[in-house]
C-alpha cells in the first residue's frame, strides 16, 4: 500500500503567495505540493527551455521515488525508467568481483533503485508542474529582492514587480539568490570530475555496475529504460578551459576504452563531443540557517554532494516535502517554522554530504582497506526512515 500523506491546509487569513526561484527537481516539486494545498505559486526558471533537454541520466533510489510518489508521478516515473535491486562491483576487465543487493529506502513497496533519462524525469516534473496551475514564466530571474516584516517585494528581470509571503530559492548550485540574502557559504570542487553520456542499452546490463581502478577512479553505467543507458567515468579534476569542447569524445572515449565487460558495446557509442558532459564535483553544505527572512533555500542552493551514493537529487525532493509540509501546517510563516526546517533537514543532510565526501577522498587518497560498504549500509539505513 502506497504510505501518501495529506497535506495540512495553509495558514488561515487568506491565500499566501510564494515565489518559487528555479524549476529543478526541488523547485518543481514544492510547486507542485503547495499548490495541493490552495497556496498561490508563481514559479520563474531562467532558462527558456527548463532544462527539458539537459543531462545524461540519473539514479533515483527509494527514498527519492517516496517522494516522487507524493507528488503523484511515480506511475509516469515507473514506466519511464528502469528499476532494479542490486549493485555490481567489476574488476576493470569486467569481471564481476561480487553482487550486493540495494537497500530499499523507499520501503518495500518501492524498488531499490531505478535508473531514469534526466530530460524524461524532467519532463514529467514540468507536466505535473503546469497541471497544477501554477504561474510558470521562463527565461526570467529575481533581479532584486526587499524585504519587511510581512513579505517580499521582487523585481524580476523582464521589468515586472511581484509581493509575495514567501520566496522559495530553488536556483541551484551557483545560488544567486543565495548570495544575494547574504548567506556567503559558496560550493568547493572535490577533486575529482566526471564524464557522462547516454547511450543504447545492452542486453545483458540490467543494473549499475562500477569497476573501481584502471585509467580512472571509477567506470559505471546505469539503465535508464529498456533501450538506454547512462555511463559515466570519474577522474581527477582537470582545467576545464585546458579542454576543447570538441574534444570531449575522444577524451571519455580514451579513458573508456581501457575497460572491459559492456564497455567495448558503449565506447562505440561516444563519439559526438556535443552528447559528452564534462563536469567537476562540487560540494557545499550550509550549516547555518537556510533563511534570512522570508526568503529561504532549498535543494542544492542549501547542498550539494558528489555523487558518491547517488543521494544529491533524492536530498533536493526530500527538501520540498519537508518544506512544504511545515509551510501547510498552520503555522505562521515565521523564523520559528523556517528554523524548524533547518533543524529538521540538516542532521540527514549532512550524513549523507559527509558520507559521499569520504567515499570520494578514500579514492583520491589510494586507501585500499576502507569499510565503504560499512558506510554505504549505516547511511542507507538511515534513509529508510521517513525525511
Amino acid at each position: 500500500m502506497a504510505d501518501s500523506r495529506t497535506l495540512p491546509q495553509p495558514p488561515a487569513g487568506g491565500t499566501p503567495t510564494v515565489l518559487v526561484i528555479g524549476g529543478g527537481a526541488s523547485g518543481n516539486a514544492v510547486t507542485i505540493l503547495l499548490r495541493r494545498a490552495g497556496i498561490a505559486v508563481d514559479l520563474i526558471e531562467a532558462k527558456p527551455d527548463w532544462n527539458a533537454t539537459t543531462g545524461s541520466g540519473i539514479t533515483l533510489q527509494g527514498n527519492a521515488l517516496r517522494v516522487l510518489r507524493e507528488l503523484g508521478v511515480w506511475e509516469q516515473v515507473e514506466v519511464s525508467g528502469y528499476a532494479f535491486g542490486s549493485l555490481g562491483v567489476t574488476a576493470p576487465d569486467g569481471t564481476v568481483l561480487f553482487v550486493a543487493e540495494d537497500i530499499q529506502t523507499g520501503g518495500e513497496d518501492l524498488p531499490a533503485t531505478l535508473g531514469m533519462q534526466r530530460p524524461r524525469l524532467q519532463q514529467i516534473l514540468i507536466d505535473a508542474v503546469r497541471a497544477c496551475g501554477a504561474d510558470v514564466r521562463l527565461g526570467t530571474t529575481a533581479e532584486a529582492l526587499e524585504q519587511d516584516a510581512d513579505g517580499v517585494s521582487v523585481r524580476f528581470s523582464d521589468g515586472s514587480e511581484g509581493r509575495y509571503d514567501l520566496v522559495i530559492a530553488a536556483d541551484g548550485l551557483n545560488s544567486a539568490t543565495r548570495a544575494a540574502i547574504g548567506v556567503t557559504d559558496k560550493p568547493e570542487p572535490t577533486g575529482m570530475a566526471i564524464w557522462r553520456i547516454a547511450a543504447p542499452r545492452p542486453e545483458s546490463v540490467t543494473r549499475t555496475d562500477l569497476a573501481y581502478g584502471g585509467p580512472a577512479y571509477i567506470a559505471g553505467y546505469c539503465p535508464t529504460s529498456e533501450n538506454t543507458l547512462y555511463a559515466y567515468v570519474v577522474e581527477g579534476c582537470r582545467d576545464r578551459a585546458s579542454i576543447d569542447p570538441a574534444t570531449y569524445a575522444d577524451e571519455m572515449r580514451r579513458l573508456a576504452q581501457s575497460y572491459g565487460g559492456v564497455w567495448p558495446e558503449i565506447t562505440e557509442h561516444i563519439t559526438d563531443p556535443k552528447k559528452v558532459n564534462y563536469t567537476w564535483f562540487d560540494h557545499l553544505l550550509v550549516e547555518d540557517s537556510w533563511h534570512r527572512g522570508r526568503v529561504v533555500l532549498i535543494g542544492d542552493a542549501a547542498h550539494c554532494c558528489p555523487p558518491t551514493m547517488a543521494q544529491g537529487a533524492a536530498m533536493s525532493l526530500e527538501d520540498a516535502l519537508v518544506l512544504a509540509e511545515l509551510l501547510t501546517s498552520g503555522r505562521d510563516w515565521g523564523d520559528e517554522l523556517l528554523q524548524a526546517y533547518h533543524d529538521r533537514r540538516i542532521p540527514r543532510v549532512r550524513t549523507v554530504v559527509e558520507a559521499s565526501m569520504q567515499i570520494g577522498q578514500w579514492q583520491l587518497d589510494g586507501v585500499r582497506d576502507a569499510d565503504m560498504a560499512g558506510l554505504v549500509g549505516r547511511t542507507m539505513d538511515l534513509l529508510k526512515e521517513r525525511p
